[in-house]
């Protein structure tokens, strides 16, 4: 049986892995073993950052919510703007009530006024 050498597929991982790492610094753009492990950790930190981005948007929902608030005047939080919504069968989520707080100030003075006791 004839010897087979790996250079062909050998060239063609070591190319794809160091495409992945197209803008590191160092070697970790230009060596293989430095790119490989670059990859690994990158990945951890995109998987685990999806998560935090889901939490970092309600917080900066949360946020605006309670500024638009604020302009209206009153002791309302967010906290209490949701029970309240909920009560009355207002089914607006955080993401919806920010940008209605923030683009559309008039139409959230009219779902809070619709709140409000």
């Amino acid at each position: 049986m004839a010897r087979v050498k790996g250079g062909k597929t050998s060239n063609k991982r070591r190319k794809n892995i160091l495409a992945m790492t197209k803008g590191y610094r160092f070697g970790r753009s230009t060596k293989k073993r430095q790119a490989r492990e670059a990859i690994f950790h990158a990945g951890k930190y995109a998987f685990a950052h999806r998560r935090d981005k889901k939490n970092d948007f309600k917080r900066l929902w949360n946020v605006r919510i309670n500024g638009g608030l604020d302009t209206m005047g009153g002791s309302l939080s967010y906290s209490k703007l949701k029970g309240a919504l909920n009560k009355k069968g207002i089914l607006l989520n955080r993401k919806m009530l920010a940008t209605l707080a923030e683009q559309n100030p008039e139409s959230f003075a009219r779902i809070i006024s619709k709140v409000r006791p």
